[in-house]
């Protein structure tokens, strides 16, 4: 690998400091534009560790100047750009783009020098941006000398400055939005108790233009979807309280030797007239069965074995529960063996209860006590009424390892909530079992064997099932609500005591009286239909939870004036929990509001070290992540099984989680953002691993792990679950890597294709047999795709060393991969180690840039607007300052201006 440097004597790099002391100078030297490609040699010495520490010492963000400008009163300095600014455009720039020619349709010749109030700002950034990255002038055209693109990068900042300023104390801005799925989803879990999810019906949200589903611009609500939210809010309030009796608990206990032994009695009675017969006795020998690989029944003394066989019809194979639980039978000779990817029914009838817990308990082993890696058990619930009526689905959330040894097998739970189960069987409750000529009322759980892995048999002896299951009468979660209380015996005090409590939380500040007493009026109206108290509560609750005050982050009127102001402290409680943990503020964090004291600095920065070190943090590393790596894709995207036949499931949930598994260990250890470019560790669990080629991983939780630097990992550039999605599932994709890199890492998208622009011909036999870097060069040469693709090319093709599922390689098709791309001004990316290189160098301030960005777009739930870029810039200056760190950045944008006011 190879990053292009100006010519220094080699003997400076005897030692690792004096490498890093000249990396130092070498960097400070390739600042955008500063230098032509003839003006460098090659070398490879310098570890990506080196050139990231020297890329950090030339930042020009961390460069001492004032935290924050204000200019009191800001007028365009037209002067200075008469006078230095236009003559060093027209020497350098008007070739291109001025009175003759236009390239891109560009003119700066005519822009609009008042970035204050005229109407090229837009252009400007661009201009910037081309003339900071070094990209503009190309290296054909015109000279632009150092201290004349010193003179304009200055003037532009400080023009842009003042102009976003100006914009932003003019211009108000609304993050006023109804709550996303997830997050009406985990505010409903938090407020409840509960932990499954309980949307699983409600439309998807919109992902706006730069990725994120939490933009305002994008949020609205339907009479359909609100009429949804209402069945949802009174579902879920149902779930989590009771009324009446505890009932009575059912249990179905059934051990291999009951449900074979029909199975093993037809086998003695065919082998007995086999016997008698002469003949070889008819089938029942383990081989044979195993052959077959589906689930069976074996007798493990006499090696006898029989299919695991069932059907549905009239509920032959129901079991009959009973309303004391069953003795735990001892071990028997009688095991059920499920093999890889196989099913096997436990047949319940039609007593299933609609609410509480099922509680489902298996004694189970592995197969061989030296299996490596142990099995995976999942449960599956379903019914069929007849030949056109059926469901199945899985009802567990996650794969169960099944790592108990033959000799000493251990029962297995898992804890399903009934009300979460959907679709039932809707002939259930009308239809007697064995009924002739009627549907099938029954239902059934089925036990999946997820593992995939010849060898990965599970045996087990015994299930156990009961419901409904509560541990606790009522449950934690009906107390939660129904509060213990002196005005429990005066319904309406006591309900009025429940619904302004509950109000509070819901809606996220404190409820005036007037408030309170329009809900009571509604628990007036539906009391005297409800047989229970509590029914007609959950009513009330059910509509608090349906008002635009929960649904909608509803800031206050002082809004409507368009002039800015800052956010009130409940409102910033619900900033600071809608962000850290994508849910309610909970009740610290509403005390601290209600007393005014949650905007005192020490206050805040507790806080938000207090939410960051909650488990319920976790779920901003999740949505974050997803959304600013747009990583939707990854969910859409096929892969070939037959190009890829070590592609299984249990890998693209590990390149799922991984991206996510990465930023929270930086999160968490406050590491320098500069890491997401590159590092050397990777945090990674079994799976990955082995697809990495990395030895010493074990088991299915993620760790960090230090890489060798021959590894070709190491950043999120090379995470195998981002390589994938940008590809087409065969092979890599340059085009989708390229803008991927630019609009999510570099927050640099590419201008949009033109109209009508040609495809790819993969039909044409001369364009197939080329290599994509060929079959690229060939499309750009079109005049249409030129402008776009000399942007894109040069990063996408980078990563032709990653095939379609991430893996290293060296050749595609028997030919050497040739993963070399020039850049605007003639800088080489040789393959992903170049692309670390050139970005370690020269774009550190351009990515913390970037990356304040998105943080901030996702904390703010809004587009960003120009009005903000001064203080994106100064957040980002900050950063730079103070080491870089992930954590850090978090405080930054909580204790900002943009954070704090509308």
């Amino acid at each position: 690998m190879r990053i292009r440097l100006r010519e220094f004597p080699m003997t400076m790099l005897h030692s690792t400091f004096a490498a890093v002391l000249l990396v130092g100078s070498v960097v400070n030297t390739l600042l955008p534009g500063h230098a032509k490609a003839e003006e460098f040699v090659t070398t490879d010495r310098l570890s990506l560790e080196e050139v990231k520490a020297a890329g950090r010492r030339t930042s020009n963000l961390r460069k001492p100047l004032p935290n924050k400008t204000t200019f009191e009163t800001p007028q365009p300095d037209l002067d200075a750009f008469r006078a230095e600014i236009e003559p060093a455009f027209r020497d350098a720039c008007y070739g291109c783009h001025g009175p003759d020619v236009a390239e891109a349709d560009m003119r700066v010749d005519t822009l609009d020098p008042d970035l204050l109030h005229g109407e090229d700002v837009s252009w400007w950034l661009e201009v910037s941006s081309a003339i900071s990255n070094g990209e503009m002038p190309p290296e054909d055209a015109a000279d632009l000398p150092d201290e004349d693109r010193e003179r304009i990068i200055e003037w532009l900042s400080t023009e842009l400055q003042k102009a976003s300023q100006v914009r932003r104390s003019q211009q108000g801005v609304s993050s006023f939005r109804r709550l996303t799925r997830y997050e009406y989803n985990y505010a409903l879990q938090d407020l409840l108790g509960i932990k499954l999810d309980i949307t699983k019906d409600l439309p998807p949200d919109p992902i706006s233009p730069d990725g994120f589903t939490n933009s305002a611009d994008m949020l609205q609500i339907t009479g359909k979807q609100y009429a949804q939210y209402l069945e949802v809010n009174r579902r879920a309030l149902n779930r989590v309280t009771v009324s009446g009796e505890r009932p009575e608990v059912l249990h179905w206990g059934v051990s291999a030797e009951q449900a074979s032994a029909n199975q093993f009695a037809e086998l003695e009675t065919t082998n007995k007239q086999s016997a008698r017969g002469g003949v070889q006795r008819r089938g029942g020998g383990e081989n044979d069965t195993a052959r077959v690989r589906r689930a069976f029944y074996k007798n493990t003394r006499t090696g006898q074995s029989v299919p695991a066989t069932w059907s549905y019809a009239r509920a032959e194979h129901a079991w009959s529960p009973t309303t004391s639980r069953p003795e735990v039978p001892d071990r028997s000779d009688f095991i059920a063996v499920l093999p890889p990817r196989q099913r096997l029914v436990v047949e319940l009838g039609n007593r299933i209860p609609d609410k509480g817990m099922m509680r489902i308990r298996i004694r189970a082993s592995r197969a061989s006590k030296n299996e490596a890696p142990a099995p995976k058990l999942a449960l599956e619930f379903g019914w069929q009424g007849d030949s056109d009526q059926r469901a199945s689905f899985r009802i567990s959330t996650r794969d169960t390892v099944v790592d108990a040894t033959p000799d000493q097998p251990m029962f297995y739970q898992w804890d399903i909530p009934l009300s979460d189960i959907n679709p039932r069987n809707p002939a259930r409750k009308r239809v007697e079992l064995g009924a002739v000529g009627e549907t099938n009322p029954s239902e059934y759980i089925r036990l999946l064997n997820t593992s995939s892995a010849p060898s990965a048999d599970i045996h087990f002896d015994y299930v156990e099932v009961s419901a409904p299951v509560y541990d606790k009468w009522p449950p934690e979660t009906h107390s939660a609500i129904f509060i213990e209380s002196e005005n429990r015996n005066n319904e309406e005090n006591y309900a009025r005591e429940i619904v302004s409590r509950f109000m509070r939380r819901a809606w996220r500040r404190s409820v005036t009286e007037s408030e309170v007493d329009r809900q009571m009026e509604l628990f007036a109206r539906v009391r005297p239909i409800c047989i229970h108290f509590e029914q007609a509560v959950v009513e009330t609750l059910s509509a608090v939870l349906s008002s635009p005050r929960f649904l909608y982050l509803v800031s206050s009127d002082q809004a409507s004036s368009g002039a800015l102001h800052t956010v009130n402290d409940f409102e910033l409680a619900t900033r600071l929990s809608i962000f850290l943990w994508c849910s309610t503020p909970d009740d610290e964090l509403l005390d601290l509001a209600a007393e005014g004291l949650l905007r005192r600095p020490d206050h805040l920065a507790y806080q938000t070290r207090r939410m960051l070190a909650d488990p319920r943090h976790k779920r901003f590393s999740k949505h974050f992540v997803q959304q600013w790596l747009n990583m939707a894709p990854l969910e859409f995207v096929r892969i070939d099984r037959r190009a890829y036949p070590e592609y299984d499931d249990d890998l693209m949930q590990s390149m799922r989680q991984e991206p996510i598994a990465f930023f929270e260990e930086m999160l968490q250890n406050d590491r320098s953002v500069m890491d997401f470019l590159h590092t050397d560790y990777a945090v990674i669990n079994a799976r990955l691993a082995e697809h990495y080629g990395i030895q010493g991983v074990r088991g299915s939780e993620f760790r960090k792990v230090s890489l060798d630097s021959d590894t070709n990992r190491g950043g999120l550039l090379t995470l195998a679950g981002l390589l994938a999605m940008n590809s087409d599932g065969k092979d890599s994709h340059p085009l989708k890597r390229g803008v991927w890199l630019l609009e999510s890492v570099l927050n640099d998208p590419p201008p949009p294709p033109p109209p009508a622009v040609p495809e790819i011909d993969l039909a044409d036999p001369n364009i197939a047999k080329m290599t994509p870097k060929q079959q690229m060069e060939d499309h750009r040469n079109h005049a249409a795709c030129m402008s776009c693709h000399i942007k894109i090319d040069p990063w996408g093709i980078a990563f032709e060393n990653y095939d379609a599922l991430g893996t290293w390689r060296t050749q595609r098709l028997g030919k050497n991969i040739d993963a070399v791309g020039l850049l605007y001004n003639e800088h080489e990316l040789d393959g992903v180690d170049g692309v670390k290189r050139f970005l370690l160098a020269n774009r550190q301030d351009q990515f913390a840039r970037a990356l304040v960005h998105k943080m901030m777009t996702y904390a703010l739930g809004r587009p960003l607007s120009f009005g903000d870029r001064t203080e994106v810039e100064r957040i980002a200056a900050e950063l730079r300052r103070n080491g870089d760190g992930l954590q850090t950045l978090v405080h930054l944008i909580v204790e900002s201006d943009l954070f704090q006011k509308l």
